[in-house]
C-alpha cells in the first residue's frame, strides 16, 4: 500500500464532497472493531462452510437449473400483482427447472423478523449444502430490503445462489421478466466484450489502488480468455462522458466493470434515493480540490441512462461504495456505544442497477454490487499484496458460461473462511490477548467486503455470448404496457391473517419425537403437545373472530418513497391518499366508498381496486380451508390417531 500507517476507505459524500468516512490508522479501526457482536449460528454455519467446501449437495450439477432447480421468494403480504407482472419469467423458470421449481409466496413466503434458519426449518431444510429436492439452489427474492432485510439475503447467500430485484412499477418488473426471457429463448448473441472502467484521482488513495491493483492486473487476465476482446478505460479515459457513451451508445459491452467512488449521501437528502451509489468518474478533481457538494456532471447516476440505450442481454460489476444499495443503519460501530447510526429511512436498492435492469428497451441481466460501504483493503493483504484470486475466479467462472449466481459462489467461500478467522481474533482482542492490529483490520475490512456483495437480478442468468459475428444492432424487447394508472398505488387489506404453522404432519411431528425420546419423558412430552394443540385452537378461534368482515382500502401516492408499512399496527403510513375502500361483512353486507375524478368515476383506481377484492376474498376462503384443516389434524391429534 502507498501508506502502511493508514487505511483508505472508498465512498465520497456528495452533500459535503468529503470521504464518507476518513483514512484512519489500523489501531484507530481496531478500537472499532473492539466488542463486535458475534452471530454464533451463523459462525457455526460459516466454520462448516469453510471445512467442507461445499454450496450444493454431492449429485447435483449448480451450473443446471433443471438439476438444482430454482424459486422465488416474496414477503408473506406481497402485492400479487407483483408475481402476475412477473410471469413470462417464471412460466420460462418452471419449464427449465420442472420439479425443483418453487413459489415462496403468502404463507410460504418471508415473515417480519424471520432468520434464515427458521425460514429453511418451515421448509424442511437445514443448515448445510443445499439439497434442491427440498428448497432450490436458485433463488430470486422479490421484494425491498425492507420487507426482506439484507441481513436475511446475506445469510441465505451463504449457501445458495441468491440475487434480488425491487422496482417500483408492474411495467419495470414485467420489462426485466421480459428481458430475461428473450435474452434466454430468443437467439440473442453478443460478441466477447468486456471493458474495465478505473477510476483513478491524483491524490486520492483510495482509486489509485483500485486502478492499479484491481483494474489493470483484472483486466490482463481477463485478457487471456480465448476469444475475448478487453477494452481498458483507466484515469483519464476515465470520464462520464465515456462511461456514458459505453451504456448509452448502443455499443454496451457485454460485461461492463467499474472501480470508483460510489457517492454517499446524508439521510433524508433529496439525493439519496435517486443517487446514492451513483458512479463518481475522473471528472472529480480529487479530495485537496474539491471541498463542496459533488455536482451531477462528476458522476453517473440512473438518470443518465438514455432511453435509447440498448443494454438488453448485458452484465455489470460495480465496485464502489452503495453501488447496489444502502442498508437503513450503518455496520460500522460506532466506538464509543456500538450504537447503528441511521444512515437513510429506510433500506432500499441502488437506483442505477434497478434502472439498468428495467430498461424499457431491454434491460442489463445482471448487475452486482456492494451493499454499504466497499472496502479497497480487502484486495490487497497485509504483507502479501494483491489478492485477486476471488474476483478473478468470479470473473472466469461467468466468462466460461456459468450461471452469475454460482459464478460468484467464490466470494461465499472467502466470507466463510474470513469470518472464521476474524471471528477467533475479536474473541482474543476481547479477553485481553495480543492481537496484530493491522493484520485484524484487513480481516475485518475484507469481512465487511466479502460478505456485501449481492446480485440485482436473477442468479441463474448467464452472458448470452456467441463466437458467431456480433449482431448489427442490439435487439429490444416488445414494449411492455400492463396498466393505465395515472400515479402509483398502493393497496392494503385490513382483514386479519393467520401465520400457519409449519406444513409437517402433526403425527409424523409426534411419531418422531416419541422415538428420541426415552421412555421416562413420554409422559411429559405428551402433555407439552396437547398443551400446544389446546393454544393453538384458541389462536385460531382469535384469528376467526378477526376475520369477521373483510376490509379493502386502496391508496394513491406520488412518491412511494414517502411510504412505509408498520408490521405492528399493519398500517401504511406517510404521503398518502385513500382512493377507494370495500367492507364485507361475513353475513354477506358490503359498504363501498367508490373515488370520483371530475365527478365521474376513476375507472384507472377503481379497477385496481376491484382486483385486490377479488384477491383479498380468495385469500379468507384459503385461509379459512388451512383452519379447517388444522382443527381436523388437532381431532386426530388429541383422539390419538
Amino acid at each position: 500500500m502507498a501508506d502502511k500507517t493508514k487505511l483508505y476507505f472508498n465512498g465520497i459524500n456528495g452533500a459535503s464532497g468529503d470521504y464518507e468516512l476518513p483514512p484512519m490508522t489500523s489501531h484507530q479501526l481496531a478500537q472499532v472493531i473492539k466488542g463486535e457482536e458475534i452471530d454464533e449460528g451463523l459462525l457455526n454455519e460459516l466454520k462448516q462452510r469453510k471445512e467442507a467446501h461445499w454450496a450444493v449437495k454431492e449429485g447435483f450439477d449448480p451450473t443446471q437449473i433443471a438439476s438444482v432447480g430454482w424459486g422465488i421468494l416474496m414477503a408473506h403480504n406481497a402485492d400479487p400483482a407483483i408475481r402476475e407482472a412477473l410471469s413470462e419469467l417464471l412460466a420460462h423458470r418452471q419449464k427449465k427447472a420442472g420439479e425443483r421449481y418453487r413459489e415462496y409466496l403468502g404463507p410460504e413466503g418471508y415473515r417480519p423478523d424471520e432468520t434464515k434458519n427458521k425460514w429453511l426449518g418451515r421448509h424442511g431444510m437445514g443448515p448445510g449444502p443445499a439439497d434442491p429436492d427440498k428448497v432450490p439452489y436458485y433463488l430470486l427474492i422479490v421484494g425491498d430490503p425492507e420487507a426482506i432485510p439484507y441481513r436475511f439475503q446475506n445469510q441465505l447467500d451463504v449457501q445458495y445462489a441468491v440475487g434480488r430485484i425491487h422496482f417500483d412499477t408492474l411495467d419495470e418488473y414485467a420489462a426485466y421478466a421480459r428481458s430475461v426471457v428473450q435474452a434466454e429463448t430468443g437467439g440473442l448473441a453478443l460478441p466477447k466484450q468486456a471493458t474495465f472502467f478505473g477510476v483513478r484521482t491524483s491524490g486520492d488513495q483510495a482509486t489509485q489502488l483500485s486502478a492499479d491493483h484491481m483494474i489493470k492486473p483484472l483486466s490482463a487476465k481477463m485478457g487471456t480468455q480465448s476469444g475475448w476482446q478487453i477494452n481498458t478505460l483507466l484515469e483519464a479515459q476515465a470520464t462520464k462522458a465515456n462511461l456514458s457513451d459505453l451504456i448509452n451508445s448502443g455499443k454496451t459491452p457485454t460485461l461492463l466493470y467499474t472501480a470508483s467512488h460510489g457517492l454517499g449521501f446524508p439521510n433524508n437528502d433529496p439525493r439519496q434515493f435517486p443517487h446514492q451509489g451513483a458512479l463518481l468518474c475522473q471528472d472529480w478533481p480529487g479530495p485537496g480540490k474539491w471541498k463542496q457538494a459533488i455536482p451531477t456532471d462528476f458522476y453517473f447516476s440512473a438518470d443518465d441512462v438514455s432511453d435509447d440505450a440498448r443494454l438488453l442481454g448485458s452484465m455489470a460489476f460495480f465496485f464502489a461504495c452503495y453501488g447496489a444499495g444502502t442498508p437503513r443503519w450503518d455496520e460500522f460501530a460506532q466506538q464509543a456505544s456500538k450504537q447503528r447510526a441511521e444512515i437513510a429511512p429506510r433500506a432500499f436498492l441502488a437506483q442505477l442497477p434497478r434502472r439498468l435492469l428495467s430498461h424499457p428497451q431491454g434491460g442489463m441481466l445482471a448487475v452486482v454490487g456492494h451493499v454499504e460501504r466497499a472496502w479497497g483493503y480487502s484486495f490487497m493483504w497485509d504483507r502479501a499484496g494483491e489478492q485477486l484470486t476471488t474476483f478473478e475466479s468470479a470473473l472466469l467462472g461467468l466468462l466460461a458460461d456459468k450461471p452469475i449466481g454460482h459464478a460468484l459462489d467464490y466470494f461465499n467461500t472467502r466470507y466463510a473462511e474470513i469470518s472464521s478467522d476474524l471471528t477467533a481474533m475479536i474473541e482474543d482482542l476481547n479477553f485481553g490477548g495480543k492481537v496484530d492490529e493491522v493484520a485484524l483490520a484487513g480481516m475485518w475490512t475484507a469481512n465487511n467486503d466479502a460478505r456485501a456483495y449481492v446480485i440485482i437480478g436473477d442468479p441463474a442468468v448467464r452472458l448470452p455470448v456467441s463466437d458467431q459475428p456480433a449482431q448489427a444492432q442490439r435487439p429490444v424487447i416488445e414494449a411492455v404496457t400492463l396498466s393505465n394508472k395515472p400515479v402509483s398505488t398502493v393497496t392494503a387489506t385490513a382483514a386479519a391473517t393467520l401465520t400457519p404453522t409449519s406444513e409437517t404432519n402433526a403425527a409424523s411431528f409426534e411419531a418422531s419425537a416419541f422415538s428420541f425420546a426415552v421412555q421416562e419423558e413420554r409422559s411429559s412430552l405428551t402433555d407439552s403437545i396437547k398443551k400446544f394443540t389446546s393454544e393453538l385452537a384458541d389462536s385460531l378461534k382469535r384469528a376467526a373472530d378477526d376475520i369477521s368482515s373483510l376490509e379493502v382500502v386502496t391508496y394513491s401516492t406520488d412518491d412511494l418513497s414517502k411510504v412505509t408499512y408498520d408490521y405492528n399496527d399493519r398500517q401504511l403510513h406517510g404521503e398518502l391518499r385513500m382512493r377507494a375502500l370495500t367492507r364485507i361483512a361475513f353475513d354477506g353486507d358490503v359498504q363501498v366508498c367508490v373515488p370520483e375524478k371530475n365527478g365521474n368515476i376513476d375507472q384507472a383506481v377503481w379497477d385496481v381496486h376491484l382486483s385486490m377484492v377479488q384477491a383479498a376474498q380468495e385469500n379468507r376462503a384459503a385461509f379459512l380451508a388451512t383452519m379447517a384443516e388444522l382443527a381436523t389434524k388437532l381431532i386426530g391429534l388429541l383422539g390419538g390417531k
